[in-house]
């Protein structure tokens, strides 16, 4: 393994936001080769560069393994622009690929924010750029996922005129048991779910069992009244504003590694009392509700979800690879399981255990999801109105059309009608991506949760629709008018802060949290959780360290005394704990 020489040069580089117009210490570049290796010590204020000689038509790939410092990576044409921009990991491979027009290019390593430490520089594949549309996507796949090791991978399928043109599997559906991702493994595809649950509900509307304005309450007689109507056209297009599920039961103490069963999120929605907005007022994404589209399956067809989807839906497709897991002790043969690397870069297990279904858990295949897709072109599941209703998009109480329906996201790429859906949960990443005036899909999954799926099967239309695609003008964008008013800054210094110390409970959840001082910090402590800082922002009001309690707001008696507070995190708002 080579070594840097510690000849040091001084550069005034344009190195980032953060690094801008600061002076590095650049070390003397070196020629970086196929397979031979530098390892080098970054230091505060120093980078490392590298020259690699390319022929015109190359495409190359390396990465810096990151031992001990968090690194970020530039690439430089030959004539200095910038090319590139590389930064995930904190540890760990950090990935760079490029295509040569011809030439000397400089690769820049220099350390994330004032980090050092240790790294070794691989410049792993140098190669023709590919002239076949599979050719290209294996590039785009061995730089997603890395090679030279048992890795987390992904399944690829793409579909065009009704069939499969291409599937094929990359990296490890098993760590364990060296078992290899191929188009046939199966996987927990997340909120890629929602889309057949809309179906599913479609069906019934259009059989006549049950009507799209009916309130939910005809059928789940347990929830909350309201006082306002909800829908089930508020539940498929996100505009309940029911609390989610996800958030509700992080904030109740559980993990999202637990065993999570169907009667649980039941019973923790049934007990809500409080909605985020008016049904209609908002869209605002929410499992919730496609767990109770699927209850309302289940409950008008006196079915498991699971049962009624395999004998109306997946059956008849031919889908047989395809279930809803209702039961998280189910065995399914070559299932893949999912994986995350934590801060110092090592592949651990990503947990999943839901035994919950309709906003997620439906396990597939990219080879069967492409029967889904041939679908939605060639109907033989369904019929007109159901593929209506599945493009519908809802109407706000103000006016505004949203871009959502029935479990599909609707909107535009380049120019073309696109139809889109992604999901995450645990370790698994999966996106289906469909063009349905082309008559063309992309279906990209993952088992590992760093991968961004979406990405590479947008990068695969750019592939195969490259002479349909139009870059769209970009939309002019307005400053934000500045305030008349400036904000006075909040004086931290004057809150006592065991002020707002005690037990809180909560009994939409039927969980409390203990708040008390530590070393001058306010700590939110739930049995179930790591402990949680609260930092103040303004009067009563702090955010926190985790993400399921997002901001909180305390509340005051008539004596000004504090008798509780209420939890606003993205997808709930206002949910209270009193103080006992």
């Amino acid at each position: 393994m080579k070594k840097f020489s510690y000849l040091l040069l001084v550069v005034f580089l344009a190195f980032g936001c953060e690094q801008s117009g600061t002076t590095l210490l650049i070390k003397e570049g070196s020629d970086l080769s196929v397979s031979s290796p530098f390892e080098s010590k970054l230091v505060k204020g120093a980078a490392d560069t590298f020259r690699v000689h390319l022929e015109k038509g190359a495409i190359a790939s390396g990465f810096a393994d990151q031992l001990s410092v968090d690194v970020v990576v530039k690439v430089f044409g030959p004539d200095g622009q910038l090319l590139g921009e590389f930064d995930n990991p904190a540890r760990g491979p950090e990935p760079f690929q490029f295509t040569s027009e011809g030439g000397v290019y400089q690769i820049v390593v220099a350390p994330f924010q004032e980090s050092e430490g240790d790294y070794v520089m691989m410049l792993d594949r140098v190669e023709a750029v590919a002239t076949t549309n599979e050719g290209k996507i294996d590039q785009l796949m061995r730089f997603a996922i890395g090679t030279g090791e048992a890795v987390p991978g992904a399944t690829v399928a793409v579909v065009k005129d009704g069939k499969v043109v291409f599937s094929k599997g990359y990296g490890y559906a098993n760590l364990e048991y060296d078992i290899k991702n191929s188009p046939t493994t199966i996987f927990h595809v997340a909120s890629v779910s929602k889309q057949f649950t809309g179906f599913a509900i479609a069906m019934l509307a259009d059989q006549g069992k049950v009507s799209m304005d009916d309130d939910i309450r005809k059928y789940l007689p347990e929830m909350h009244d309201f006082g306002e109507k909800i829908t089930l056209n508020h539940l498929v297009h996100h505009t309940s504003g029911l609390r989610d599920q996800w958030s509700l039961l992080a904030l109740a103490g559980w993990r999202l590694d637990d065993v999570i069963t169907r009667e649980q999120v039941l019973r923790l929605i049934f007990k809500q009392t409080e909605l985020n907005f008016k049904p209609g007022e908002e869209m605002l994404y929410c499992n919730t509700g496609f767990t109770l589209l699927a209850e309302i399956v289940s409950r008008v067809t006196g079915q498991s979800f699971a049962e009624w989807t395999k004998a109306n839906m997946f059956d008849p497709l031919g889908m047989k690879n395809t279930l809803f897991y209702d039961d998280h002790e189910k065995i399914v043969k070559g299932r893949s399981y999912s994986y995350y690397k934590n801060d110092q870069g090592e592949l651990k297990k990503s947990v999943l255990s839901y035994a919950n279904v309709g906003a997620t858990s439906l396990f597939t295949t990219v080879e069967d999801l492409a029967l889904w897709a041939v679908n939605f072109e060639n109907v033989s599941v369904g019929n007109d109105n159901i593929m209506k209703m599945m493009d519908q998009r809802y109407i706000l109480n103000k006016g505004d059309t949203m871009g959502y329906g029935f479990g599909q996201g609707v909107g535009e790429y380049k120019g073309l009608v696109n139809k889109t859906h992604g999901g995450a949960d645990a370790g698994y990443r999966t996106f289906i991506n469909r063009f349905p005036e082309q008559r063309f899909s992309v279906i990209v999954f993952s088992n590992l949760a760093s991968f961004n799926p979406g990405n590479i099967a947008y990068q695969i239309a750019d592939i195969y629709l490259a002479d349909q695609l139009t870059e769209a003008p970009p939309k002019p964008s307005e400053a934000p008018a500045a305030s008349d008013q400036p904000k006075e800054a909040f004086d931290a210094s004057k809150v006592t802060l065991s002020e707002y110390t005690g037990r809180f409970y909560s009994t939409e959840l039927e969980t409390a949290y203990t708040l008390e001082v530590v070393n001058d910090t306010l700590v939110a402590h739930h049995q179930r959780h790591d402990d949680i800082k609260l930092t103040i922002k303004q009067k009563d009001g702090f955010s926190s360290s985790a993400w399921w309690t997002g901001n909180i707001d305390f509340t005051r008696n008539s004596s000004s005394a504090i008798n509780g507070f209420k939890v606003n995190a993205g997808r709930v708002r206002n949910v209270a704990f009193e103080k006992q």
